[in-house]
Formats: C-alpha cells, sequence, structure tokens
C-alpha cells in the first residue's frame, strides 16, 4: 500500500493540519515562499528532538533565506505543545494523527528494524517551492546531521 514516492517537479499535496495549539495551519497558506516540511515519527523521543533542534538552532538561517519550516507527526496537539515547550521550538509543529498527509508524501510505510518488518513513519524531508511544487524530496533521513545536509543541499551552509 506504498504510495508512488514524491519527485522534484511533482505537486506538492496541499494540506490543512492542526498545530501545536490546535489552530489550522495549510500548505496553501505559504504559497509564494519556499516550505521545508519535514516528517518525524514521535515527539519528545531523543532522535526527533535532535532533528527538532537542529532545525530550530538553523531557523534564522532558513528564515533569512526565505524557507519557512513545518514538522510533521502523528502525534496529538498537546503532545506537539509539550515538545515544542520543552524543547524551545520556534516553528510549527503539525498534528497527522489520521497519517493522511503522512501517506501523501509517502512518508509512512513499510520499515524494518533489526529484522523486524512494520508500517511506521519514514523521517523525511520535503522542500516546496513558491510554486508549490516540490524542489527536494528526501526520504529515510537521519535525525543527526539531516539538517546540516539540507543547509549544504539548499546553498545555505559550506
Amino acid at each position: 500500500m506504498t504510495e508512488q514516492r514524491l519527485s522534484p517537479g511533482d505537486k506538492a499535496p496541499d494540506f490543512t493540519l492542526p498545530d501545536s495549539e490546535g489552530n489550522d495551519v495549510k500548505l496553501s497558506d505559504f504559497r509564494g515562499k519556499s516550505v521545508v516540511v519535514y516528517f518525524y515519527p514521535n515527539a519528545g523521543t531523543p532522535g526527533c528532538t535532535k532533528q527538532a533542534c537542529d532545525f530550530r538552532d538553523s531557523l534564522a538561517q532558513l528564515n533569512d533565506a526565505g524557507y519557512q519550516v513545518l514538522g510533521i507527526s502523528p502525534d496529538k496537539p498537546a503532545k506537539l505543545a509539550k515538545f515544542v515547550e520543552a524543547e524551545g521550538l520556534t516553528f510549527p509543529l503539525l498534528s497527522d494523527t489520521e497519517k493522511t498527509v503522512l501517506k501523501a508524501y509517502s512518508a509512512f510505510g513499510e520499515k524494518k528494524n533489526y529484522g523486524r518488518v512494520y508500517e511506521g513513519v519514514i523521517r523525511s524531508t520535503f522542500v516546496v517551492d513558491p510554486e508549490g511544487k516540490i524542489a527536494v524530496a528526501q526520504y529515510n533521513v537521519r535525525a543527526t546531521g539531516h539538517v546540516a545536509k539540507l543547509l549544504r543541499d539548499l546553498s545555505l551552509a559550506s
């Protein structure tokens, strides 16, 4: 049941999801801007915390270059609110409890861990261009070092 993976040039699936405060956030609200949309499995876990803090610490650099950041996980808004507060996150975290957006971006599917096969969130990052098309599609990214690599890929770091 794996969806077709997205590639650069594809139209980014639009979405409306609640943020950590319960406010609806639409991808289409960012039309005209570049948006980094990243999918992560579980707020508050070590890898997801490292990745979120790396985005937080690089946010000024990304914002200065015209990029907005949105993080999406299957966590409920209340859990996201605790994560935002605990880590001082300064960008929206969105709740996809139904996993519809995760699936639309092919960021949910079969995973293997220590020989066990299961369904889960595939840590993925996308850059959506100002016209709403995928500019960068990265699947199975590592939590540690990913943001630094993304900055290099976007020519924002050496």
